[in-house]
């Protein structure tokens, strides 16, 4: 552990702002000292205690429950006090720092550490302590994050999920059996002289083929557990006019984007965070995609190519309607081959993974006959609202969403990215296995790796530079 490490620290534990109750966190090794000299009295273990809070002077700042909870039963695996008092900003700025005026009068004798040092923590630091004194996994310590972050009820869940240990549980049964085929791997290298040939004898293949099943289906549920934490960013695209802001209205449920009927209304991005199934959609809205009339709506179209680039998906919108007019087919004509030319740029433009879902908007207005001959993506009104739940459903599978929510737990990108690092790892150690001379020295190096990327899951081989940038993304407090 780092120095600063061996130093107690304290910080308001609540959100700032307002509230009925706030909450003061000290925690660090033997603090008893300062437990004695805020609360004027030796308190009970895990024992809530009534008693006024006082300053240095002895004026009562507040009165409030005091909980004391001693190594290593307490949430950092440390000495923790929580001095829980009426949450108004002022009232926890006082109490804090009477807690490191009290800590700073205080001597050391018997050998008790320098109480002078509490400091304010660090965001993430309390949860970081309770990673290095294994009271948790670096996989359940990000999970504490994700569950105050979750922007959805079934992100939360599955927040809570991995918070309890679940995919940690998961990469553990992974690494149990991974760690057991490498030890055949290295048994028929250490001892090459022997007749029995180990690998064959314990059926290492069908051990390396029940792996991958299993990092499959924690995979998916990884995955799905990576859409549920990030969300989609969905972009809704297309020439002006053809009813971009009237679909983000509607996805939204609510007048957030200006609709006339003036072509170029929208000039900038209309962003919205809505949900589909529980899985949060971060839609934006952009200007009508064309040759600029002027410096603002350049501006603009150039935000909008911007915003394109970087989407997990893009709505395509056309105006069925106006393609399929009768009294004005050469501005129909003219429309279509905007439009191809759109889908042209697009295709450019995009990653090649990045779904682009074809939506035909207007169908109210549209024929019958026009409406028969669309073949590709989905029939809307974003005006009377018709086709809106096949267009949640097709978005959501476009981007992969497949898995139950009471499956999933919740993952990150990294441990999406570690866990496809295992799948090469296996993959390539799956080809050395078929082989009719198998290199075992290389065979054993794809195990050592994957063993490795899954330790980075759960931070059993973490650098410290990884963890200063996960839990320094913490409120403070937390």
């Amino acid at each position: 552990m780092l120095a600063r490490h061996h130093h107690p620290i304290v910080a308001i534990a609540t959100a700032p702002g307002r509230g009925a109750v706030g909450i003061v966190r000290i925690s660090g090794q033997r603090i008893a000292p300062v437990v004695q000299a805020l609360c004027g009295r030796e308190l009970l273990a895990r024992q809530a205690t009534y008693l006024p809070f006082r300053d240095a002077q002895g004026q009562v700042i507040d009165k409030g429950l005091a909980i004391f909870f001693p190594a290593p039963h307490s949430f950092t695996g440390e000495d923790v006090l929580e001095l829980q008092a009426h949450g108004g900003p002022v009232v926890l700025q006082l109490l804090l720092a009477q807690c490191l005026q009290a800590a700073a009068a205080l001597h050391p004798a018997n050998g008790e550490p320098v109480l002078a040092e509490l400091r304010v923590a660090e965001p993430g630091e309390f949860t970081e302590r309770a990673f290095l004194n294994n009271k948790i996994d670096l996989a359940q310590a990000e999970a504490i994050a994700d569950l105050i972050d979750a922007s959805t009820a079934t992100a939360a869940r599955s927040a809570a999920r991995s918070m309890s240990g679940e995919f940690s549980q998961a990469v553990l049964t992974l690494l149990e059996q991974l760690v057991h085929l490498r030890m055949l791997v290295e048994a028929t290298l250490d001892f090459p002289e022997e007749d029995i040939d180990f690998l064959q004898q314990a059926d290492a293949q069908g051990q390396l083929a029940r792996l991958q099943a299993t990092l499959a289906s924690v995979m998916q549920r990884a995955t799905q557990g990576a859409i549920l934490r990030e969300g989609i960013k969905v972009v809704i695209a297309g020439q002006p006019n053809v009813g971009k802001s009237s679909l983000l209205n509607a996805l939204a449920g609510a007048e957030l984007a200006i609709v006339t009927p003036i072509a170029g209304t929208t000039r900038d991005k209309v962003s919205q965070l809505i949900q589909i199934e529980g899985v949060p959609l971060h839609v934006v809205d952009t200007a009508g995609l064309r040759e600029a009339l002027d410096e603002v709506e350049k501006i603009g179209i150039q935000r909008a190519w911007n915003e394109i680039e970087s989407a997990d998906a893009v709505l395509f919108l056309h105006d069925l309607a106006r393609q399929s007019q009768q009294h004005n087919p050469d501005d129909a004509l003219q429309y279509k081959a905007e439009d191809a030319a759109l889908a042209a740029a697009l295709a450019l433009k995009l990653p090649k993974n990045t779904p682009v879902i074809d939506v035909w908007n207007k169908t109210d207005l549209a024929s019958a006959a026009s409406v028969r001959q669309v073949n590709k993506g989905v029939l809307i009104s974003a005006k009377v609202g018709t086709g809106l739940q096949a267009l949640r459903a097709q978005l959501l599978e476009a981007v992969g969403w497949q898995a139950s929510p009471e499956g999933v737990f919740m993952a990150r990108e990294r441990h999406v990215t570690a866990l496809r690092k295992v799948q090469t790892g296996l993959l390539s150690a799956q080809q050395q296995l078929a082989s009719p001379a198998p290199a075992l020295d290389l065979l054993a190096e794809d195990l050592r790796q994957a063993q490795l990327q899954l330790g980075s899951i759960t931070g059993a081989f973490s650098a410290d530079d990884l963890l200063g940038e996960i839990f320094s993304k913490f409120c403070i407090g937390k």
